[in-house]
């Protein structure tokens, strides 16, 4: 499966950004797809995963929300109240094979997208 981010941009402190991933190729629908997180100088970081069921990394519950449309081979990532803390460059991921107790770490995820750039200015 090939997996494409978009929808990253300059946003305030605040305020709210929908990022998408879409997808081909694949049964889409089998697969779990995941958003990481990457800041510069840090680590690439988990921060949701959805298949029929969602998970959320601590940080951004209660902010963001992971969604698909599986006809439209399309997940994702509802952003409100954005921080500084939120920039970085986003990535969607997927994989079939994954089990739950492994879906935060990326090098289980077999397909990425190119990522997506999230700036939140102060």
């Amino acid at each position: 499966v090939q997996l494409q981010a978009s929808g990253g941009g300059l946003v305030q402190a605040g305020g709210s950004l929908r990022l998408s991933c879409s997808a081909s190729g694949g049964a889409f629908s089998n697969y779990r797809v995941a958003w990481f997180r990457q800041a510069p100088g840090k680590e690439r970081e988990f921060v949701a995963a959805i298949r029929g069921s969602t998970h959320y990394a601590d940080s951004i519950k209660g902010r963001f929300t992971i969604s698909r449309d599986n006809a439209k081979k399309m997940v994702y990532l509802q952003m409100n109240n954005l921080k500084p803390d939120d920039t970085a460059v986003y990535y969607c991921a997927a994989s079939s094979t994954i089990i739950l107790s492994n879906i935060r770490r990326s090098e289980m995820y077999a397909y990425w997208g190119q990522g997506t750039l999230v700036t939140v200015s102060s």
